[in-house]
């Protein structure tokens, strides 16, 4: 496993972790490429000036709201209603993303460690409800929370909503994620962070935001945690 870490402002990591929280694009799921697709088509079927996919692809991770405004700031609600509309309507009739290598045996491996599961994503309810259904992971989580239910990342609501929800405290939670907007939704609800670098933002931009550690991908994290004594984990496990 090759990582770069950083310890917590003590100098130690978290102790009795209970909550791990998950983004998804980009972190538990490889959509970016469908994301940017139907983005682009949305752009074209609304006669915009193309966007490179730099720049489509730097919005993945906040809500669809704030990422209209980021790529075609000072609109109105018309057409960022419009906009989005049509994003939605290119993404519920595609597919072809799937899961990253061995996220459900990650998942499988936390929960017997007796880790409490969640997701804070910028996808809506409903587009999240489709693809828990479709990866079929709906029952791996205690709790998810989407774009539509509280202000978008990088605010910290929906993790606070989680940890809340589930009557954890921020000193015994951890976010997972692929993007700086999910690091810094940790860092102001004072929760720790686990950076992968597996999405769109680059290992230069996430370590800005000083994670304990970032690594390759999600299924690294067993081993990581491992390592760091949040749970016992046998590198064999099947």
């Amino acid at each position: 496993m090759t990582a770069s870490a950083a310890l917590l402002p003590d100098g130690n990591l978290p102790r009795d972790v209970r909550l791990v929280v998950f983004d998804w694009d980009g972190t538990l799921m490889d959509s970016e490429a469908q994301i940017v697709s139907c983005l682009r088509a949305a752009v074209s079927e609304m006669s915009l000036e193309p966007l490179d996919d730099e720049a489509l692809r730097n919005v993945i991770g906040l809500g669809l709201q704030e990422a209209v405004d980021a790529l075609f700031p000072g609109r109105d609600g018309i057409f960022c209603r419009a906009f989005a509309s049509h994003y939605r309507k290119y993404w519920f009739a595609s597919g072809g993303s799937s899961l990253f290598a061995g996220v459900p045996e990650m998942l499988d491996i936390l929960r017997e460690g007796q880790l409490l599961l969640g997701v804070a994503t910028g996808k809506s309810r409903r587009g999240l409800d489709r693809v828990l259904g479709e990866t079929g992971l709906a029952s791996c989580f205690h709790a998810t929370r989407c774009a539509d239910e509280a202000p978008s990342k990088p605010h910290p609501q929906m993790l606070l909503d989680l940890m809340d929800q589930l009557g954890v405290a921020p000193a015994q939670t951890i976010m997972v994620g692929d993007t700086e907007y999910d690091m810094q939704m940790a860092a102001h609800a004072g929760a720790a962070r686990v950076a992968v670098t597996s999405g769109v933002h680059s290992e230069e931009r996430l370590n800005r935001h000083a994670p304990l550690v970032c690594l390759p991908s999600v299924s690294e994290i067993p081993v990581w945690m491992s390592g760091a004594g949040i749970i016992s984990f046998n590198s064999s496990h099947s």
